[in-house]
């Protein structure tokens, strides 16, 4: 089961995916400071706890350590959306809702997916314009 991450957990991830390096809490810190105030501490919590849950693994340097994303932020927004698609009463209706959601943006980005899976057949094709 995949848990949502809380408001200062996805600031924290954000971070880390976008930096797509290794960092140290310092680091995280001082970029997050140009937002909030917050303290060192908290900082390398959120990230002790980011790594227990296995969203971060974390290699010593010296005294600190560095830290770095197991899987990517499209990783975890897949899960995310298959999580929520599974606990559905009606699966195909939710999708239904969520593709009529949908910017035309999203739509073409949709298809492009499925062409790139291969799992774009006749049935996932749209009928020629007559």
């Amino acid at each position: 089961m995949v848990r949502q991450l809380g408001e200062l957990e996805n600031d924290i991830m954000t971070r880390v995916w976008q930096w797509n390096r290794p960092v140290t809490v310092r680091e995280v810190l001082q970029d997050l400071q140009s937002e909030r105030e917050i303290a060192y501490t908290t900082v390398m919590t959120v990230l002790d706890k980011l790594y227990r849950k296995g969203w971060l693994r974390r290699e010593q340097a010296g005294r600190a350590y560095r830290y770095e994303p197991v899987s990517s932020r499209e990783a975890y927004t897949a899960a995310l959306m298959n999580e929520a698609w599974a606990t559905s009463d009606n699966p195909a209706a939710a999708l239904v809702h969520f593709f009529g959601l949908m910017s035309p943006e999203q739509r073409e980005a949709l298809r492009d997916a499925l062409r790139v899976t291969g799992v774009d057949t006749e049935e996932t094709r749209e009928p020629p314009a007559r």
